[in-house]
C-alpha cells in the first residue's frame, strides 16, 4: 500500500459572500479531487488542539499524527532543522521575517504591510541577512538565511520567556501594538528597530523600490522555541517516506522526524510554484520504493494572507490538477494499493487574512476499497460536516496510516 498526504495550505475558509455563501474550497474548480470524495469518504478534523496557536507548525504536526500539546516547542526550531542547523540544549531559534513596514515617525507608529516584503526571492533576502549579521551576529547569536522572507536566528544560551507575534497576523496594523515583550525582548527589540535603519537605505531595497516592488525594511522576531525531540515516523507507522515542500517549516518536520526531504527547483512556496515538479518528485519518490509521499503546497495560504480571493481559487485548481491528478493517475498505472488523503493543515479564512483554529474539511481515498459512487460527495466544507468528525489531526493520522 502506497500512502499520499496532499495537503494545500490555509486552504480551508469560511463562507464567502463573493461566492454566494460559498467556501473557497466550496466554489473551487477541483473534479478530480471532488472525483475521489464521490468514491472515498470526506468529513471534518480539528488539527489545531485548543489553547495553542493556529500555526502551520502545530497543524502540519497534527497531520503527520504527531500531537503538538506533546511535540511542539515552536516553530523556529523545525525551521532550523531544515537550514542544517545543529542546535544545542540551550539554544533558542527564532523566525526572522524581513517585512515591509511603512509610514512616517517612531518605529513604533509604522504600519506592517506585507509580511514577504512582495515574496522577495532568497537570492535578494540572502544579502540583507549579511547586512544584518555584519550589524548584529557575535558569538552568542547569529542569523541565517533561509527561504524568500523567511529566516532564522538562533540566540545560545536565549529564553523562550518572551511574547512575540506572526507579521501575518497583524497586517495593516500599527506595530508597536504588537512588539516583543517580557524577559529578554529588549534585545529582540533592538535588533528589529536598528534593522530598519539598516535595510531601508540597502541597495537591495532601492532596486526593489526603483521597480515598484515592496521594500524588505525590517526584521520581524518572533516564534521562538528549543531543539525539537519528534519520534521517528517509521517507529510509529512503519513507513518510509518523504516531505516535498518549498517551506523549511515542514522539510524541518520531516528531517526530525526521519523522513526524507527533496527540494524542487522552482519551488516557491506562492501560487507560482513549479507544480510539474513537485508532482514529478512525488512519483519518483514512490517508484524509489518509499512508501508514503507528503506534499505540501503554500500557495494557498499565501493567497489569503494578501486577500487575494481570485489566486486561492485558481491556486486550488492547480493543486487539483497538477498534483493530485498527475500522482493519483501514476500511482494506478503502477498498480500498486494506495491510500490518499487532501486535507489543509488549518484555515486561513480570506476575510481575516490570517490562521484559525476552525475544523477543517478532509478527503480520503482507498483504491482498494472504494465506495459507491456519490457525485453530493466534495472535498470542501458543506460536504465535510455531513462525514465523520476527527477532534484530532493525530486520530486522522491513526485511522489513514493504521488499517
Amino acid at each position: 500500500m502506497k500512502y499520499l498526504v496532499v495537503v494545500p495550505d490555509g486552504a480551508g475558509d469560511d463562507k464567502i459572500e463573493a461566492l454566494a455563501g460559498k467556501s473557497a474550497l466550496d466554489a473551487a474548480d477541483m473534479p478530480f479531487t471532488d472525483g475521489l470524495a464521490a468514491r472515498g469518504e470526506v468529513g471534518m478534523v480539528c488539527n489545531v488542539p485548543p489553547g495553542i496557536a493556529p500555526g502551520s507548525d502545530a497543524a502540519n504536526l497534527s497531520v503527520m499524527g504527531y500531537d503538538p500539546a506533546v511535540y511542539l516547542t515552536g516553530r523556529s526550531p523545525l525551521e532550523a532543522a531544515s537550514i542544517g542547523i545543529e542546535m544545542a540544549d540551550d539554544d533558542v531559534a527564532f523566525r526572522a521575517n524581513i517585512i515591509t513596514l511603512e509610514g512616517d515617525g517612531a518605529y513604533e507608529d509604522l504600519i506592517v504591510r506585507d509580511h514577504s516584503s512582495g515574496e522577495i526571492t532568497t537570492e535578494e533576502a540572502d544579502e540583507l541577512i549579511k547586512a544584518v549579521n555584519e550589524a548584529f551576529a557575535d558569538e552568542r547569536r547569529k542569523f541565517y538565511t533561509g527561504t524568500s522572507y523567511r529566516h532564522c536566528l538562533i540566540v545560545h544560551g536565549g529564553t523562550t520567556a518572551m511574547t512575540t507575534t506572526p507579521p501575518h497576523d497583524i497586517l495593516g496594523k500599527r506595530c508597536g501594538d504588537y512588539l516583543p515583550s517580557g524577559e529578554g525582548s529588549g534585545e529582540l527589540l533592538d535588533m528589529m528597530k536598528k534593522s530598519y535603519e539598516i535595510l531601508r537605505e540597502h541597495p537591495v531595497n532601492e532596486a526593489r523600490v526603483e521597480k515598484g516592488l515592496n521594500p524588505a525594511n525590517s526584521l520581524w522576531i518572533w516564534g521562538q522555541g528549543k531543539k525539537p525531540q519528534l519520534s521517528p515516523f517509521y517507529d510509529k507507522y512503519g513507513l518510509k517516506g518523504t516531505a516535498i515542500s518549498a517551506v523549511d517549516l515542514i522539510k524541518g518536520i520531516a528531517l526530525c522526524a526521519g523522513l526524507g526531504s527533496v527540494d524542487v527547483e522552482g519551488a516557491t512556496g506562492t501560487m507560482h510554484t513549479n507544480f510539474k515538479g513537485k508532482a514529478d518528485a512525488a512519483i519518483r519518490e514512490f517508484r524509489s520504493g518509499k512508501d508514503f509521499v507528503y506534499v505540501h503546497l503554500e500557495g494557498p495560504d499565501e493567497c489569503s494572507h494578501q486577500g487575494d480571493m481570485d489566486g486561492k481559487l485558481t491556486c486550488l485548481h492547480d493543486i487539483d490538477q497538477k498534483i493530485v491528478k498527475p500522482i493519483v493517475e501514476a500511482l494506478r498505472e503502477d498498480g500498486e494499493d494506495f491510500k490518499v488523503l487532501v486535507v489543509p493543515d488549518h484555515r486561513t479564512p480570506l476575510a481575516i487574512r490570517t490562521h484559525s483554529s476552525t475544523p477543517v474539511s478532509y478527503m480520503v481515498y482507498n483504491s482498494s476499497d472504494e465506495k459507491p459512487e456519490d457525485k453530493s460527495r466534495r472535498f470542501c466544507e458543506s460536504s465535510g460536516e455531513k462525514g465523520r468528525y476527527f477532534e484530532n489531526g493525530c486520530e486522522l493520522a491513526d485511522y489513514f496510516f493504521g488499517e
